[in-house]
């Protein structure tokens, strides 16, 4: 599998110093970091452009690629982007270009649209109405996001964490309404649990418009530590030339974050354990 870019989601060092989590990962063989906004401070869309700079400073340093945001709207609490709140959910949509911001300065790339919390109804909401709320603030954010060269990635969250969303199809389907370069959608191993189609299959079927990959096992542990098969989709990817991120998202804490997503690489590439 060593036609696939990995990357690794920071979230999983915690709280220890950007250049040191960097380091890590570029010893653990991974070529991107992929970034958590909230892990960056209570307000990361107001993060200093000197502090931006130094990101990319410490990602050139290590030879390592920026592989874009996910889990956006953590921080600072209280954002909502379907509330049916008006000034609320505007704002929220307002801090997201903030966000598209950050992803510029640090690279470009893509945002991967996750957040259950800040899009699920709510506010006596039906999840319709949320969904078209939803729909209506994406197609607006695709423009600024292309203008900025970004990607905006409408992900698919399983049942239990939101009622809008819920699949993959559906995703998908949103993403060809709207049809904006601005606009696309990924895969997360772990938020397809509810699907009804074999993973493969699906990445298969919406190949065209998956820009960006998690890989994660079904409890959100690192590949390795539980039964899931990555094998049938670290195949499609390669034989479709999947040139996005294939990144790990790991849920939880690590007293050896550096041996554990190094462990996770070898099992993915067939390296042993």
């Amino acid at each position: 599998m060593g036609a696939l870019r990995w990357a690794v989601c920071n979230e999983i060092f915690g709280g220890i110093s950007f250049a040191a989590m960097a380091a890590a990962i570029r010893r653990a063989g991974y070529a991107g970091v992929e970034i958590a906004p909230f892990t960056l401070g209570e307000d990361p869309g107001s993060l200093p452009l000197e502090e931006r700079r130094e990101i990319r400073r410490i990602l050139e340093m290590e030879g390592l690629g920026f592989a874009g945001l996910h889990w956006l709207l953590a921080a600072p609490a209280g954002l909502h982007l379907t509330a049916p709140d008006g000034p609320l959910r505007r704002r929220s949509w307002d801090y997201l270009r903030r966000l598209i911001d950050l992803c510029a300065d640090l690279g470009g790339g893509v945002l991967v649209l996750g957040s259950p919390k800040q899009r699920s109804a709510t506010g006596g909401a039906t999840p319709e109405q949320a969904r078209a709320s939803l729909v209506e603030g994406l197609a607006e954010a695709a423009a600024y996001c292309a203008a900025r060269g970004c990607c905006l990635l409408l992900e698919a969250l399983s049942p239990d964490q939101t009622d809008v969303i819920t699949a993959l199809d559906e995703a998908a389907g949103i993403v060809r309404r709207i049809d904006h370069p601005g606009l696309a959608t990924m895969f997360d191993t772990h938020n397809a649990a509810a699907e009804k189609e074999p993973h493969a299959a699906l990445l298969e079927k919406h190949f065209d418009l998956i820009r960006h990959v998690h890989l994660n096992e079904m409890d959100g542990g690192a590949p390795g530590t539980g039964s899931y098969d990555f094998r049938p989709v670290l195949e499609v990817l390669e034989r479709r030339d999947f040139a996005g991120w294939v990144s790990l998202e790991i849920f939880g804490k690590s007293e050896d974050p550096e041996g554990m997503i190094a462990r996770s690489l070898r099992y993915l590439r067939g390296d042993g354990g």
